[in-house]
């Protein structure tokens, strides 16, 4: 295993403050994604006359009950975009018997993207279909599609690219990116602490008209604020959601 695939296991998922806690204005709908060795746990959540669907990976320490997964989800709705947020086999297993466990290798990870995916495709009932993910989720999410294409994925959303890991800057987890050959939309903030901005914004550069980098100031990775800055999370989570939603309605 790479270096970065092990450092993956050092990303962490910090807790949301209580502001962002999720509306649930939007019915989450239990769903499945069958893998070869069994199923993982994913929810649903669809507006009327969705636009696009997200299939969304959660990150590293954190699954898809999270309150930023849920309220992300619960934003995007809002914005017209439906998600299927699922858990990967690891995550699965922690929420079973309650104790921690690392992530899986890399090949398990990237095959539960792929499961996922065409899970979400027949579920999106024609609308646009995209990936990515928090963190890890989009990572592995990118990873796959630079492996080979996932099909009908008309873009990638990151929500945090983990870029490496903390205090040891680097771009090696930049490798596989320009491989992938649909749009990439990285949402970062300024003050994460495992993507500094001045090694990704070349990156990005280097990609082209592939990828679009929005930067959103004072956010961490976890996305959250100081109060010093003027704004909440809850200002934050809807910058991401809206601002995605923005980008796969521009996607052709």
């Amino acid at each position: 295993m790479s270096s970065s695939d092990r450092g993956s296991r050092r990303e962490s998922e910090p807790r949301l403050a209580a502001e962002v806690a999720p509306a649930n204005r939007f019915a989450e709908q239990p769903q499945f994604v069958t893998l070869g060795w069994g199923e993982v746990s994913a929810l649903l959540v669809r507006p009327p006359d969705a636009k696009a669907m997200l299939a969304l990976a959660h990150g590293a320490g954190a699954g898809i009950g999270h309150a930023f997964m849920s309220d992300l989800a619960q934003r995007l709705a809002s914005a017209g975009v439906a998600s299927f947020r699922y858990h990967f086999p690891y995550m699965e297993a922690r929420a079973l018997s309650g104790r921690r466990r690392p992530p899986d290798r890399p090949h398990v990870l990237v095959e539960t993207v792929r499961a996922a995916v065409a899970k979400a495709r027949r579920l999106a009932e024609g609308a646009p279909l995209f990936a990515g993910g928090k963190s890890m989720g989009g990572r592995m999410s990118s990873t796959a599609a630079a492996e080979s294409p996932l099909e009908g994925v008309r873009g990638i959303i990151f929500f945090g690219f983990p870029l490496h890991p903390a205090g040891r800057p680097g771009i090696e987890r930049a490798a596989h990116l320009s491989a992938v050959s649909v749009p990439m939309l990285f949402l970062q903030g300024t003050r994460d602490n495992l993507a500094e901005l001045e090694l990704l914004r070349p990156v990005c550069e280097e990609l082209g008209g592939t990828a679009t980098l929005h930067v959103i100031e004072g956010a961490d990775h976890a996305f959250h604020v100081l109060k010093r800055s003027g704004r909440t999370d809850a200002d934050v989570a809807e910058e991401l959601a809206v601002r995605s939603a923005n980008w796969a309605g521009d996607i052709r």
